[in-house]
């Protein structure tokens, strides 16, 4: 293994974390749609099975594990969040840009 691939081994993305945290939740809600979820994957859309409340539950749970990876504070559904044209809600990839944003704002 040379240097760059253990300074990478323990790295956790933003990525792996909301697709862990999609995952964990689609335990309980048996969504077709989440099952194999992937960067395009609808999540709060006209194209989506997700209702309101099940997103406030996942957004909480996302911003609870990428606030504790990444020793950060930051609030995923914020005003900003809710007044963007474009919604980071719309989709699995949207949401992990958004996310990414945020923390380099940090």
């Amino acid at each position: 293994m040379n240097m760059m691939q253990g300074m990478n081994a323990g790295v956790t993305n933003v990525s792996q974390i909301v697709l862990s945290a999609i995952k964990d939740m689609n335990r309980d809600l048996q969504l077709e749609q989440l099952r194999d979820a992937d960067d395009t994957t609808a999540l709060y859309c006209d194209d989506s099975d997700l209702d309101s409340l099940s997103l406030v539950l996942l957004v909480g749970e996302i911003e609870a594990r990428i606030n504790d990876a990444f020793d950060s504070d930051i609030v995923i559904a914020s005003e900003k969040a809710l007044s963007l044209r474009n919604s980071p809600f719309r989709s699995v990839g949207a949401l992990i840009t958004y996310i990414d944003e945020e923390l380099a704002a940090k």
